[in-house]
């Protein structure tokens, strides 16, 4: 009978669970099976038998070691091991007997482990800049094969470089079970960027990592700086905060404050406040490391200010005519911009008050602006003088039935305006730039003088204006009539008088040279023509 041996593929079981290995496959039909025997390799060659089974019998345990209580078989020929162990990493083979052949399927077997967890142990309470140190052991117990571990900063692998990395690995068996312990041990030499860094351990292959961690980095102080709070613009009367600030870790806590030639000293503390700056403030500020003064930070501290006299100011009360010399002075840290506004409406330039008018008077107002500060002074100006009547006139009412008095008046205050006849008041335009006009009517009976008086408590005026009544106007326009016609009639005449004597002297120079008589048709013509005009003037 001849024996035919398979190979079948290596089986990986995992520590502590069943283990199941396959015998042939499915090489062999069931039914064609007589036997079917499980052995083990013990080692030089020495075979250990597990269990055998016939065709239509139950299976027989072999087994008088360990395995007694540990294998089975299921109904594919399958050897089933409980509890799989590191012991078990073993040749295992199927021997299947046939009619007249004898088969054996000999299986290798591994048997892994998984950590249960990484842990990092001895962890280093803070990180030195340029100085190795060791940041911590990442452990990983009981597990077979070994585990690979790698670091990893900010989820990127580190690797030992003989500098600033160096990493250590151990791996311990233990005895009683043949698992494995495995020690990272990672020294790093940190640097100031790795401030916040995390730092963390994985098992490579493998769904296990540790939790992260970081490190206090300490450094000396290489750089310090001076802050000055508020930071865009410092005005008079505002509080200054200086505050030094170094980069060293931990940071520095007592500074030296120089304020302009005074030192101050101050501990446990990084800044130092002057309450209410004044423009003497202005200057240059340092600040330094107590235990060393050639560490120190400067800053050039501008304090803006502004002040702003307006001469002359308040109520101001001239006459009419009078100049008003306005004095502006500024004091300010910088540029100042200044406007000018009457009655709340912007001015394009500065007022020139060399002659006063009314429309001069109203409320002025200065403003002018450095940085943020705005600053603004005021005065309310007057312009007064006498009344006086600037015109008198008179028209006829659209319907003819009455006359239209208008007198336009100017000074200020207000004039009061009255008439010498009584008259139905028309109105009064509102007072505007010391000028006002005042309107009635009146129906004359007979022609008069009338008189429109102003007054205001500087002084008062007054203008006459004759008036006639209509049937005077209508006498005086008969009179006009006829003065018209007369005097048409008249140069009716003279023309006729020059026509005559011109006509006489054209025949005598006929006579004299000795021509015919032909003076100008033409120039008769239009004399002719003119007479007839002035003739039919006449009678109209």
């Amino acid at each position: 009978m001849s024996v035919k041996f398979t190979s079948l593929e290596p089986i990986i079981g995992q520590y502590g669970e069943m283990l199941k290995i396959p015998c042939n496959s499915g090489a062999i039909k069931a039914e064609d099976i007589a036997i079917t025997k499980w052995k083990y390799d013990k080692g030089d060659g020495v075979p250990g038998y597990l269990l055998v089974k016939q065709k239509n019998q139950n299976v027989s345990i072999s087994a008088t070691d360990e395995y007694k209580v540990r294998v089975s078989m299921d109904k594919n020929s399958s050897l089933l091991i409980s509890a799989a162990k590191l012991s078990d990493q073993r040749t295992f083979t199927c021997m299947v007997v046939t009619g007249g052949d004898v088969f054996e399927y000999p299986v290798n077997v591994l048997i892994h482990k998984l950590p249960a967890k990484l842990e990092i142990s001895g962890e280093a309470e803070e990180l030195e800049i340029g100085r190795l140190t060791k940041l911590g052991n990442c452990v990983a117990k009981d597990a077979n094969p070994p585990a690979n571990i790698t670091w990893f900063k900010n989820n990127k692998p580190l690797e030992a470089d003989g500098k600033g990395i160096s990493i250590k690995v151990s791996v311990v068996e233990e005895s009683s079970t043949g698992l494995s312990t495995t020690t990272s041990t990672l020294e790093y030499s940190a640097m100031k960027e790795d401030t916040g860094a995390k730092f963390k351990c994985r098992a490579d292959g493998l769904p296990l990592e540790s939790s992260s961690m970081n490190f206090t980095i300490t450094y000396s102080t290489e750089n310090i700086m001076l802050e000055v709070s508020p930071q865009k613009e410092l005005k008079e009367g505002d509080n200054l905060t200086l505050k030094c600030v170094a980069d060293g870790n931990p940071a520095p806590t007592n500074f030296n404050f120089h304020l302009k030639g005074e030192l101050v000293t101050v501990e446990n503390t990084d800044t130092y406040t002057i309450a209410n700056v004044s423009r003497d403030a202005t200057g240059e500020y340092k600040c330094s490391l107590t235990d060393d003064t050639s560490m120190e930070a400067t800053r050039n501290i501008t304090v803006t200010y502004l002040d702003i006299n307006l001469s002359p100011s308040g109520n101001i009360v001239k006459r009419a005519g009078e100049a008003l010399n306005l004095s502006l002075q500024i004091d300010s840290s910088g540029k100042a911009e200044v406007s000018w506004t009457k009655n709340n409406a912007k001015l394009g330039k500065q007022p020139n008050f060399t002659k006063l008018g009314y429309s001069d008077s109203g409320r002025y107002e200065w403003t002018v602006t450095v940085g943020h500060i705005t600053r603004t002074a005021s005065f309310d100006l007057t312009v007064e003088g006498p009344a006086v009547v600037k015109s008198l006139f008179k028209n006829r009412s659209n319907d003819g039935q009455h006359k239209v008095l208008t007198c336009e008046a100017e000074g200020s205050p207000k004039p009061a305006v009255s008439w010498s006849i009584n008259g139905t008041v028309l109105g009064e335009s509102p007072f505007v730039n010391g000028k006002i006009t005042h309107k009635i009517k009146v129906v004359p009976s007979a022609n008069l003088t009338v008189h429109c008086t102003v007054t205001n408590r500087l002084g008062n005026d007054s203008r006459a204006i004759n008036v006639s009544s209509y049937q005077s106007e209508d006498s005086d326009q008969t009179r006009l009539v006829v003065g018209v016609i007369v005097g048409l009639l008249i140069a009716t005449l003279v023309i006729g008088l020059a026509y005559w004597v011109y006509s006489k002297k054209s025949k005598q120079g006929s006579w004299k040279t000795g021509e015919k008589e032909c003076g100008s048709s033409e120039e008769e013509k239009k004399l002719e023509e003119k007479v007839e005009e002035n003739s039919q003037k006449a009678e109209v």
